[in-house]
C-alpha cells in the first residue's frame, strides 16, 4: 500500500464515544504498530485538532478526520470526512447542529429511563453528562452500569436505551457530504451494509443507496472494515470497481466501549490491496511530522 504497512482510518476517542484520550490514541496506535491512521469521531473534530496540533516526528501519520450520523426517509447513514480543514465553517456548522442534536436526545433518553424503569442519577453526574463534547448512549450506559441498574453496557443499551426511538430533526446525508467537500475533504460511507441496529443493506438496496448518496457527492466506501464478512467485503470492492470509489479501511475502535481492536480492518486478509485504496491514498491530504 503504497509508503503504508499498517492503516487504520476509523476510531474514536473520548471526544465522542470511545475511552481513550486523543493523546492516548497516538499512543495506542503506535504500539499496535500502525503507521497512517485517523481518527473519526462522531460528529466531532475536537480530538482530530488536539492530534494534528501534538504530533511529534516518530509518530505515524495523521489524516484529518470525522464521521457524521446521518438519517434521512429512507435509513440511516454514517458518513466519513478525511483530509477536510477542521476549521472551515461548513464543517462547524454540522459540528454544531450534531451536537445540539445530541444533547437534546441524552435529555429525552434520561427523562425515558427514569419514567420507563426509574433509574435516577445524581444532578452531579447528569452536569457530567452534559458537559461531554458528544454525549451518547454509551456515556449513559456506562453510568447506569456504574449505578447498578445494568449489568455491563451491552445490556445497558439492548435491553434498556435502544427501547426509545427518537423521532426528531437529524443530519441528513446530503448536508454532511456537502459540508466535507465544502471543506476541501473526501466523503465515504462508513460500514455501508450496515444500517440502523440489525439492518443489513445489500444487493440492489445498496445499489440504489450508492447511485443516491454519489448524486449528492460520495466519493468511496468503507470496503475493509473490522465487522464485514468476506461476503460483504467483496460485494463492496465490486460497488466501488463499478463505480471507481475509493477505498478505506476501518477498525471503528472504541476502547473499551467495544471488542474491536486497533488495526482490525480485514486488510491483512488480501494478498493485494485494490485500486480504489491506492487511489484514495494519493489522493488525500497525509500530515507526517
Amino acid at each position: 500500500m503504497m509508503d503504508w504497512h499498517k492503516i487504520d482510518l476509523h476510531m474514536h476517542s473520548t471526544v465522542s464515544d470511545g475511552t481513550d484520550t486523543p493523546a492516548a490514541i497516538v499512543q495506542s496506535v503506535k504500539a499496535a504498530g500502525i503507521d497512517l491512521f485517523s481518527l473519526t469521531d462522531h460528529d466531532a473534530t475536537k480530538g482530530c485538532v488536539a492530534i494534528m496540533d501534538s504530533l511529534q516526528a516518530g509518530d505515524p501519520a495523521f489524516v484529518a478526520g470525522v464521521e457524521f450520523s446521518c438519517r434521512d426517509e429512507e435509513g440511516q447513514y454514517h458518513v466519513l470526512g478525511y483530509g477536510y480543514d477542521p476549521m472551515a465553517a461548513s464543517v462547524r456548522a454540522i459540528v454544531d447542529k450534531g451536537h445540539g442534536l445530541r444533547v437534546g436526545k441524552l435529555q429525552r433518553r434520561l427523562d425515558y429511563i427514569e419514567r420507563e424503569f426509574g433509574f435516577a442519577f445524581a444532578e452531579e453526574d447528569k452536569r457530567a453528562l452534559y458537559a461531554l463534547d458528544n454525549p451518547g448512549k454509551p456515556h449513559i450506559g456506562n453510568l447506569m452500569v456504574r449505578y447498578g441498574y445494568a449489568a455491563d453496557l451491552n445490556e445497558a443499551i439492548k435491553r434498556y436505551l435502544n427501547q426509545f426511538h427518537i423521532r426528531s430533526e437529524y443530519i441528513r446525508p446530503e448536508e454532511a457530504i456537502s459540508a466535507i467537500i465544502a471543506a476541501g475533504g473526501i466523503p465515504v460511507l462508513a460500514h455501508p451494509s450496515y444500517g440502523r441496529g440489525d439492518e443489513c443493506v445489500v444487493g440492489d438496496d445498496m445499489d440504489k443507496r450508492l447511485q443516491k448518496l454519489m448524486a449528492f457527492g460520495l466519493r468511496g466506501v468503507e470496503a475493509f472494515y473490522s465487522g464485514f464478512s468476506p461476503k460483504l467485503q467483496n460485494e463492496m470492492l465490486d460497488f466501488a470497481a463499478r463505480y471507481h470509489l475509493f477505498v478505506t479501511a476501518g477498525s471503528d475502535y472504541h476502547g473499551t466501549n467495544k471488542t474491536v481492536l486497533l488495526g482490525d480492518t480485514n486488510l491483512d486478509d488480501v494478498a493485494l490491496a485494490p485500486r480504489g485504496l491506492h487511489d484514495f491514498l494519493a489522493a488525500v491530504p497525509i500530515l507526517r511530522r
